[in-house]
């Protein structure tokens, strides 16, 4: 694997011409046509610099983490630093859109250094790009026009302090685009949801539980076929409780079948739950329900 930790030596791998900035590139085309991807094939590549693209990809496949970033619906693109990359020789995109490249660096010592780690759509491992209506392009578009301006004209003092200005309003402007995504897809969260609790059904029913512990998000996110990341922020949007909150509710309602059969010890109910650690599980049950797992056996036994 590859991995470049300055931005000059990450565009002179993408071919591209050098950057005005050591630490921040801007190409903004307005030319119609396609291209292909520099390199008829790459390894896969790493880097430490964020991304916002805004390209429309005809063909070919770019895997991002373990699997492929998803341009069925949407354009615009967020990759975030160390992210894995890799295309294959028939990737082509169209040559007009913009890239923004940054340095983490670049980014020291501003409020958004801590706030673009916030946003979901720079840390998903599955990736897709978000869909903008024509309207919301031109929104886009404007911004980056105004870091174009500032990053090619006026590189003095106040340039830093603008160019990251007009990032932060780009992001919030995406955020607020992700978040209108996310609302139109309730058909597609209740179907997460209910993919979600019969795949646990049957984990536990299976007795996998017992022979293979507690199975991780990423495992069920896999199993789904959605990232681990989109999985956990749109049930969080629908229902309130993330994946790993959905994952414990199914446990502790398996707990307390298990607690009220006789003759069961609290740790053989932890350990018959997956739980290496009796502990864990006591603790864990008592955060959910308010009252430990002797306590709530000991209740139902006087009712």
């Amino acid at each position: 694997m590859k991995h470049f930790k300055t931005l000059s030596s990450y565009l002179d791998y993408l071919e591209l011409p050098r950057p005005e900035h050591p630490m921040l590139s801007v190409f903004n085309s307005k030319e119609e046509g396609f291209l292909p991807c520099p390199r008829e094939s790459s390894p896969p590549i790493t880097n430490d610099c964020y991304s916002i693209s805004f390209k429309k990809f005809v063909k070919g496949d770019l895997n991002y983490g373990r699997t492929k970033y998803d341009f069925t619906n949407g354009a615009l693109i967020f990759i975030a630093p160390r992210q894995v990359l890799q295309w294959d020789s028939s990737f082509v995109f169209e040559q007009k859109g913009f890239s923004i490249n940054f340095h983490e660096d670049f980014l020291k010592g501003t409020e958004l250094a801590h706030q673009i780690k916030k946003y979901g759509f720079f840390s998903y491992s599955v990736n897709e790009a978000l869909h903008l209506s024509p309207k919301e392009e031109k929104q886009i578009e404007s911004i980056v026009e105004n870091i174009e301006i500032e990053y090619q004209n006026n590189q003095d003092e106040f340039s830093k302090e603008i160019i990251i200005s007009q990032l932060n309003t780009l992001l919030k402007y995406a955020n607020r685009f992700y978040e209108r995504q996310f609302l139109n897809r309730k058909e597609i969260s209740n179907d997460l949801l209910e993919q979600l609790n019969l795949y646990l059904s049957e984990y536990f029913e299976s007795g996998q539980l017992q022979e293979k512990g507690i199975p991780t998000i990423e495992q069920i996110a896999n199993k789904i076929s959605v990232s681990q990341r989109y999985l956990s922020d749109t049930l969080k949007k629908e229902t309130g409780k993330t994946s790993t909150e959905h994952l414990q509710l199914h446990l502790i309602n398996e707990a307390k079948n298990i607690l009220l059969k006789p003759n069961k010890s609290i740790s053989e109910v932890a350990y018959e739950l997956g739980f290496e650690y009796p502990p864990y599980f006591s603790r864990l049950f008592k955060k959910k329900e308010g009252i430990s797992p002797t306590e709530y056996r000991d209740l139902y036994k006087m009712n």
